[in-house]
């Protein structure tokens, strides 16, 4: 059996590594002209669900050098008033339950350095340059991808992880629809030096954290601090990761309507200077941290998410990951559920390649699942949205005391946080026992 995937995002190469690893014969086509394209370095939260679909999918060695490399988990989740006022501090072992276990814990990783790993070994995998344009599917069964260069692959299965503006779902599910959430967000990058630590807040110098007002945006703000190479222990001699220093990572998200028309056009000065005026009443150093932000760091996105899809027949063409539940990145689900789509996949196409099971049948056991966890995402995504953006003042005042009453009372604060961040991350059945992919029982 041939797997021809098309993107190579995190949840398409987690997906290739897998395949690989257990044999199956697995092409990436990737639409940028090569490996170094992408500058995204932003930060991204790898939840237990996500390190555990890794764990499964990357070779040994590829595994240890994840851990190495990966960023200092830890901090807790704050929330904070736009006036700098602590209102309530989630520590770590509230938001994942603790364990000794490195593939049920949580990660800051940096995204350009875990695109590195995933390519780690594929050489003779990916290629580049490779436009995706239309496929067909022959009488056989085979499918054929046709690519903007002229040229074509042909595969037994065709997989769609080509993101959020898919051409693969466009031709294959064409009803399924995405939705503007309302909302706009500006990615903001701050280096963390000796001299911007001096003034930071405190608290914002740690974890991750959320401002929330009585305004139509909010701010999140999350630390990345690389692990010291003379403190690894699982790869000493694994390279570092792709950023040269540590950084905060700041996201701006705000009602449609209380942005400008033109947001999404201005550069990142512009838009810089448009936060500043939004925040006017904010806290002078909230106000310094997004002016102070490196320029060419910031942009502004639209919000957009997949809407429920109703159950559809499964053929040899199958999609992952933000083909199919794209969502906004509030909550930071989107990666997670790729990768979690990516060894549930990996599991499914090699028992099929074993005649373990039949294609379609298989196909049809991973879209249930997938439609399950990956449309509750969505849905734990647009809600976090929501809650972020009130604005009723009296809301956002019964918001605020309930958080310090969480501060005030320890009881209160585990048994109001406990499933916040832990509830989408447990294991789902077909996650228990062997985590190795070759296992396709």
């Amino acid at each position: 059996m041939r797997v021809l995937v098309i993107g190579g995002g995190i949840g398409g190469l987690c997906l290739a590594q897998a395949l690989r690893r257990s044999g199956v014969d697995v092409s990436v086509y990737e639409r940028d002209i090569n490996r170094t394209l992408r500058l995204d370095r932003f930060r991204l939260h790898i939840n237990p669900a996500g390190v555990r679909s890794l764990n499964a999918c990357l070779p040994p060695e590829a595994w240890r050098e994840f851990l190495a490399t990966a960023g200092r988990p830890g901090g807790g989740f704050g929330f904070l008033s736009e006036k700098l006022e602590n209102l309530v501090v989630v520590e770590d072992e509230i938001m994942y339950p603790q364990t000794s276990d490195p593939a049920e814990r949580w990660y800051p990783v940096d995204r350009s350095s875990l695109r590195g790993l995933l390519l780690r070994g594929l050489d003779d995998v990916v290629h580049y340059d490779k436009t995706f344009e239309r496929y067909d599917v022959h009488p056989d069964g085979r499918v054929t991808a046709f690519f903007a260069d002229g040229s074509s692959a042909t595969g037994d299965v065709l997989v769609g992880a080509d993101g959020a503006n898919s051409r693969v779902r466009q031709q294959y599910l064409p009803q399924a629809e995405k939705i503007d959430t309302g909302a706009r967000g500006v990615g903001l990058k701050l280096r963390l030096t000796e001299q911007t630590r001096a003034w930071l807040p405190p608290r914002l110098g740690v974890g991750e954290n959320l401002v929330l007002s009585a305004a139509p945006f909010f701010l999140f703000t999350s630390v990345f601090e690389r692990v010291p190479r003379a403190a690894r222990t699982h790869a000493v001699d694994a390279p570092a990761p792709a950023d040269d220093g540590d950084y905060l990572l700041c996201a701006f998200v705000a009602r449609r309507d209380a942005c400008p028309a033109e947001m999404t056009d201005l550069d990142g000065a512009d838009l810089q200077r448009v936060l500043v005026t939004m925040t006017e009443r904010w806290h002078p150093d909230l106000r310094r941290l997004i002016a102070e932000c490196d320029p060419n760091s910031v942009g502004c996105y639209p919000f957009l998410a997949t809407a429920l899809i109703a159950p559809w027949e499964s053929t040899n063409v199958v999609l992952l990951g933000d083909a199919v539940h794209s969502m906004p990145p509030t909550g930071g689900l989107g990666a997670n559920t790729a990768l979690r789509d990516a060894r549930l996949l990996a599991r499914q196409l090699t028992a099929a390649a074993r005649a373990e099971k039949l294609l379609r049948p298989a196909v049809a056991e991973y879209e249930a699942e997938m439609r399950d966890y990956g449309f509750a995402a969505v849905g734990s995504a647009l809600s976090t949205l929501r809650q972020g953006m009130i604005s009723n003042r009296f809301a956002v005042a019964g918001i605020h005391t309930w958080f310090r009453l969480s501060a005030a009372l320890p009881a209160l604060k585990r048994l109001g946080f406990r499933d916040t961040w832990a509830k989408g991350a447990r294991r789902l059945p077909w996650e228990n026992g062997d985590l190795d992919p070759t296992d396709a029982s």
